[in-house]
Formats: structure tokens, sequence, C-alpha cells
């Protein structure tokens, strides 16, 4: 009880930051679902082709993940902070109002690298000062930030769904993979008495005379109106500016840490504070560091392997989880409307939204879940879920029902993933090292390359091969979870757990967390 008073305290001390944090999470939500259900109608205003188009996703992550690597730069001040998330919201605004007029795959993927560096900017900052002022109690209020970037990917597709084109702007055919049949059984016995036909139209750029503005398509009204949905993120973090009044001409001097990181740390008990079984040198604090410092620091040479190798391999877990998410909700409407499914395209619209509603349930469920179960078990049912829903859906491949459900139980099982294993690694590490940074460039990286990856697979081999990447992708993160588990009980900091506290036998998979 003790403890959960000290936490419900931090947070009514932090409210209207807290809430700022959260909110600005939304908007990235708003921003990293939307291009999946529209693919198809941006393609046909950009008169741009399939391979042509994921330069946009590209563009996208590969911003993203600079955008995380360069937010750590913002950290060293509560303003510096503030202003980049206020920036960076604002940003997320303008975007969406200049998406409809970009007539140009090169202007929307300049367009679209800009919402990558403020959408990782968001990632690293709002991250990093959730756990700088809850410090070993944030795992509950990390589940509830990333329940806001599920809400706002749950809504973003929902907003674009009534203004998607019924009538495809492409040739008639175009969704015909005529590469696969050459490939896949299953695609050669749907499409066979239609191969001496099929073009592979994905390879051109569209064909017949360029369309009118606002011809063809009327999704642009799906981007004004979430510009304005998102409005009252960058005046809230405006408002705590005001607040904390750094939006005077001559500032004051502000000190390096947030007064609520300086609460946090006079309201830790001294066990929690014990960090006297790692070496010297890790006895600072140094969990948020940005990824350039966390490079060149020096005095890493008397950590022990476990130390990066707990890094690395939390890193490659989120690089599969989070690359999932990204590449699932990207291409699921896609994968639908192909054969052998052949979904209606309004029909098929709703999958992005399935997926990311129940990522937002699954966070909300969360929630209470993270205060009595350890992040370790979480991440433990989160790989194992998706690595069998997968499977579930590779067999079932022919089964609409299926899509569906199983769409839903992917964003069940990848909700938490991201929260959880930060809370967990940050735990095993005491909060030192470069943890935060770390995993977020890594989950930045994973949702990158294999958006790019399943796009060119998908495109070569045909429909089929997107469940197959996924089944691939969900093995190799439960290996590297199985492998941080390894390293967890190679790590030093365990020595100074109390032996009735320790992960013994199968129970292993639970490992402790302070």
């Amino acid at each position: 009880m003790g403890c959960d008073g000290r936490v419900s305290g931090l947070l009514r001390r932090n409210l209207q930051p807290t809430l700022t944090y959260w909110s600005v999470f939304f908007s990235f939500g708003l921003c990293i679902a939307f291009l999946g259900p529209t693919l198809l109608d941006l393609r046909c205003q950009t008169h741009s082709s399939l391979p042509q188009i994921s330069w946009v996703f590209f563009s996208q992550q590969l911003c993203l993940l600079l955008g995380s690597a360069l937010g750590g730069v913002f950290k060293r001040t509560l303003a510096q902070s503030l202003w980049a998330l206020f920036t960076s919201s604002l940003a997320i605004s303008l975007v969406f109002a200049v998406i409809p007029f970009c007539r140009d795959v090169k202007v929307l993927a300049s367009v679209m690298a800009l919402a990558g560096l403020a959408m990782g900017c968001i990632d690293t900052v709002a991250n990093m000062q959730l756990v700088r002022i809850y410090q070993k109690d944030s795992a509950i209020f990390l589940q509830v930030l990333h329940f806001f970037v599920g809400f706002g990917a749950l809504l973003s597709p929902l907003i674009a769904d009534p203004f998607l084109s019924d009538a495809n702007c492409l040739p008639a055919n175009n969704t015909a993979n005529a590469t696969s049949g050459s490939h896949l059984f299953h695609a050669a016995r749907v499409l066979g008495q239609h191969r001496t036909e099929a073009r592979p139209w994905s390879n051109q750029t569209l064909p017949g005379p360029p369309l009118q503005d606002g011809a063809g398509t009327h999704v642009g009204y799906a981007f004004w109106i979430m510009a304005l949905i998102n409005l009252p993120v960058p005046l809230a973090v405006l408002f705590l500016l005001s607040k904390e009044h750094l939006l005077t001409c001559c500032p004051q001097r502000r000190p390096l840490l947030l007064s609520a990181d300086e609460l946090a740390l006079e309201t830790q008990s001294p066990e929690k504070e014990d960090t006297s079984s790692l070496p010297p040198k890790f006895q600072q604090h140094r969990g948020h560091e940005d990824l350039f410092s966390c490079c060149q620091r020096k005095n890493f040479k008397g950590a022990p392997y476990s130390f990066f190798a707990i890094h690395i391999t939390a890193a490659l877990v989120l690089f599969m989880t989070d690359g999932m998410t990204g590449a699932y909700s990207a291409f699921v409407y896609s994968y639908a409307v192909e054969k052998p499914l052949s979904v209606g395209h309004k029909v098929a619209g709703y999958l992005p939204s399935l997926f990311w509603g129940f990522i937002t349930l699954g966070r909300l469920i969360s929630i209470p879940i993270s205060s009595r179960m350890k992040p370790a078990t979480m991440v433990f049912i989160n790989v194992v879920g998706v690595m069998v829903t997968f499977l579930v859906l590779l067999v079932f491949s022919y089964n609409v029902l299926f899509l569906f459900v199983g769409t839903a139980s992917l964003g069940l099982f990848l909700s938490s993933s991201f929260p959880s294993m930060l809370a967990y690694t940050e735990d095993i590490l005491q909060y030192t090292g470069c943890a935060t940074t770390v995993l977020v460039t890594g989950a930045g990286i994973g949702e990158m390359v294999l958006q790019m990856l399943v796009g060119s697979i998908f495109q070569a081999q045909g429909s089929y091969s997107f469940l197959v990447c996924g089944v691939i992708f969900g093995c190799l993160a439960f290996t590297f979870y199985i492998l941080l588990l390894f390293f967890h009980r190679m790590h030093p900091g365990l020595a100074s757990v109390p032996t009735q506290d320790r992960p013994l036998g199968m129970e292993s998979l639970e490992c402790y967390q302070r």
C-alpha cells in the first residue's frame, strides 16, 4: 500500500506533465497508422507504382530512426524537451494538412520524412521524461503512454475509411501479382487461368492521363480532419511551457534534472537506490543518454559482457516486435485485397483499425496487469502469442474470418511489448547504461527495415509471403527473448537479489523484477 500511495503522490504532483507526455503520443499514433489503409489512394494521387510508394514508408521510418537518435539531444533541460515536443506535434498537424497537395511521390516522401523526424523526437523525449519522473515505478505509466499510441493509431484509419475510393483507379488486374504463380502453389491454382492475361502493373507507373486535382480520391479530407484533431496537442505542450515559465524572453537558468526527477529520487526507498553490485563506473544515473553519448562514453570499459548483451538482445526483440507492428499495419490492407482473399476495399479498410483497436485495448488491459505481473512475463506472453497467431494465420490463409480474428489477436499480443520490454530492461540494468535510447533506436530500425523487407518480398513473391515473413519474424523474436533471459541470469546485478526471489527452474521465464 505504501508503494501505491507513493506512486499516487508522484502522479498527483506531476499530473500535468504526465498528461502532456501522454497526449503527444496520441499525435505519434495518428501519424503511424494512416499509410496502410490509404496506400492505394495515395498511389492514385501521386500516379506511382507499388515499389515507388514503398519509398514513402522507407523515408518515414528512416527519419523516425534519425529522430529517435537525435531526440536525446533535447533531454538535458525541461525547456529543451518541451520545445522539442511542441515543434514535433505541430509539425505533424502541418504534415497532415500538406499531404493532399502532394501530387508527386518524391514530394510525398519528403513530407513523410519530416513526419518521421517529429515522431522519432516524440518517441525518445516522451519515453525519457516519463522514465525520469517515475523511475522504477514507470511501468504502469509507460503502458498508459503506449495506450495513447494505440488510440491515435485506431482513430486515423477510422477517419480515413469513409473517404477511401470504392472504385480502384488502378488497372483492374493490377492486384494480381504476375510472378506469384511461379513461386507459390496456392497462387498458381487461383491465378492459373488468368496468367496469360496478367501484366505486372504493380511494377509500372500508372498508365493513362494524370488525374485532375481532387479526382479519383477524396482521402485528402481525412488528412485535414486529422490535422484539426491533432491541434490541441501542441497547445497542451505550449500550456505546460507557460506553466513552467519557459515562454519568457529571459528564462531563468534551470537544472539539468527536472524537479520531478529530484522528487522521484527523494521518494525512492534506500534499497531501490542500491547499485553496489555494479562497478563504480555505473553507479551514476546514465540511463537516458542520447545515442551519440552512449556510443562515445569511455567509462564502459569495466562493464561485464552481459551488460552489452542485454542492451543488444532487448533491442533485437523490439526490432522484431515493432517491425512486425509496422509491417503488418502497413500491408495487411494490401494483403487482404489481393487474391486469393480478394476482400473489398471498404471491408479491408477496417483491418488496420481492428489491428490498432486491439493494440489500444491490450494497452488498456496492460495498465492494471503491469502492476501485478512482472514485465518479463508479459514480454514472454507477447512473443509466444505473436508466433502462434502467425502460424494459425498461415494455416488458414484462405479464410477471411481467420484473417480478422488473427489481426485482432496480433494487436492484442503486440500491444504491450515495447513498454514491458523497456521496463524490464531498465530494471535489469538498474537504470544505468543507455537502455531507453538503445531500445527506442532498435525499435525504429526494425520498423524501417522490416517494412521495406516485407514490401519487397510481397512484391516479388506474392501475398502468401506476407504471412511467411510474420512466422519467421515471430520465431526470431522468441529466440532473442530467450537469449535475453540467459544474459539476465548471467548479469552481476542478479547476485544482489534475495535467494527466495530469484527465478528457479522453469520459472526462469519470470525473471526477477525489482
